[in-house]
């Protein structure tokens, strides 16, 4: 069995093109899926939903933001992987992020590959580029 994820993203363009690259490319299987920071806490933090990849973004809609979520992640299991998918990266960014537990931070803008990539990696899949 693959890869179970979940993702955080605001923008339903992005969630659908990523839940079928990551199942085509990856073999992971998308659980779930939220807009808002406090829907992902929810549901991350339930303790009878059994993932293990959750992506993301940073800016999500209504209050809080994806700072929130990987707060409240910061005690996961540790098989339980963290990254973030963003607009907004920066070395800044990516120091908050690691400083909170994110296992990765990507930029929406030119890191989707290499996202995906990862994501394979984490699968035992072999790269894009590689296949």
């Amino acid at each position: 069995m693959g890869l179970k994820a979940f993702i955080v993203e605001d923008n339903s363009a992005i969630r659908d093109s990523l839940v079928e690259a990551l199942a085509e490319l990856a073999g992971v299987q998308t659980l779930g899926q939220a807009s808002t920071a406090a829907e992902a806490i929810a549901w991350l933090r339930d303790p009878t939903h059994d993932w293990d990849l959750a992506i993301v973004d940073l800016l999500l809609e209504g209050e809080g933001t994806g700072l929130d979520v990987l707060r409240a992640l910061r005690g996961r299991g540790p098989g339980r992987k963290v990254v973030v998918l963003t607009a907004t990266a920066s070395h800044v960014v990516e120091e908050q992020c690691a400083a909170l537990g994110c296992d990765s931070v990507f930029d929406k803008s030119i890191d989707t590959d290499a996202l995906l990539d990862w994501c394979m990696a984490l699968a035992g899949r072999p790269p894009a580029a590689a296949a």
